[in-house]
């Protein structure tokens, strides 16, 4: 069987990078084999990209820009990487995927959805993830909690309005689409946070075990 992909998304302090790993261990030990990624990176290309991206010293990268580089790394992560894993039957899990584009680069931004719609179509193919986990924090407790992980990258820099743009953009994609989305409230502790996403993931996992 085709394997899944899994996407992991929020903002600033939501936590993601330690509820990754607690998904990781937990797919594991279902014994499903899975790759773990992250945009923008995953590949040579991609990870160059995102030192650019990123860095702090590049203030004047325009916003088309910024939105081509991302799905310039998405385009080679695709293709490289997600898309191979998929047809092998091992499962992908992805530190973001293209709904932080229409947060970051649209909501944050300002780039049209139409705009992104249009990149999405021609470079993920119809790829879609089979479940999206969004850690949702308030900006605030979310950036506070960053405050602590030492120098800001590029991006990181941005003011809350920026960060509250992100996160309404984020909290309407999932309310739209709710087949595809589970919004876990990461302002809680985060025992309670990975216990809530290993629990929307196990779900996925009963689905595929069923069809087999």
């Amino acid at each position: 069987m085709r394997g899944c992909l899994i996407s992991l998304e929020g903002g600033e302090g939501a936590g993601k990078s330690t509820v990754l790993n607690a998904l990781r261990a937990h797919v594991e030990s279902a014994g499903i084999r899975l790759q773990v990624t992250r945009e923008p990176g995953g590949t040579p290309l991609g990870e160059a990209i995102r030192a650019l991206v990123l860095d702090r010293r590049l203030e004047g990268v325009c916003a088309e820009s910024e939105l081509l580089l991302m799905f310039a790394a998405r385009a080679q992560l695709v293709r490289e990487l997600i898309a191979p894993a998929l047809e092998r039957g091992e499962w992908v899990l992805a530190d973001r995927f293209v709904d932080a584009s229409y947060a970051y680069q649209g909501g944050g931004r300002g780039q049209p959805p139409e705009r992104i719609e249009a990149l999405e179509e021609w470079v993920t193919e119809g790829l879609v993830p089979d479940l999206t986990l969004l850690l949702d924090v308030p900006v605030a407790l979310g950036l506070a909690r960053a405050g602590g992980r030492g120098t800001p990258d590029r991006i990181e820099s941005e003011q809350g309005a920026f960060f509250e743009r992100v996160r309404a953009t984020y909290r309407a994609r999932a309310q739209a689409d709710t087949r595809r989305f589970r919004i876990i409230d990461a302002s809680r502790d985060i025992d309670s946070v990975t216990a809530d996403a290993c629990a929307a993931v196990d779900g996925l996992i009963a689905q595929q075990r069923a069809r087999a």
